[in-house]
């Protein structure tokens, strides 16, 4: 699958999610794309769910950010480096993210990143539309 396949894949579940809680508040939706209630109540959010296993670990892990507004891809490449085409950076180079080189491609590996991942730092950013805070990941 690649980075805009599940991108757009994503984008349609969470907006369901997001849908089907119009009644709630802002607050109140944050705190519903908390791991424990998430694992509960939507399966299918995630493959990793239903291994009853987490993406970070973090107490109080929060879903809302599934995918960071920092993290930047283009399936085509950004560009090349030592002859590996970067297909995906993090634009503020995080403390906590890696590399990972494969077969002359360079993906950015977010797994020791917790910081879009928090209530604070997710309240900050909010917005119903996972899209608009996510829009300057996909970089074409």
């Amino acid at each position: 699958m690649t980075y805009h396949d599940w991108f757009t894949q994503h984008a349609k579940k969470h907006h369901a999610i997001v849908s089907r809680l119009e009644h709630l508040s802002d607050e109140e939706v944050i705190a519903y794309f908390r791991y424990d209630n998430m694992v509960e109540h939507e399966l299918d959010f995630c493959p990793l769910y239903a291994k009853g296993t987490r993406c970070h670990e973090m107490e109080d892990l929060n879903c809302y950010l599934c995918a960071c507004p920092h993290f930047r891809f283009d399936d085509d490449g950004i560009g090349v480096e030592e002859g590996a085409v970067v297909k995906s950076t993090c634009a503020i180079d995080a403390p906590g993210g890696s590399r990972s080189v494969h077969v002359e491609v360079i993906h950015h590996n977010c797994s020791g990143c917790t910081i879009p991942h928090t209530d604070r730092y997710i309240r900050g950013r909010f917005d119903r539309d996972w899209g608009k805070i996510m829009s300057e990941c996909e970089a074409n």
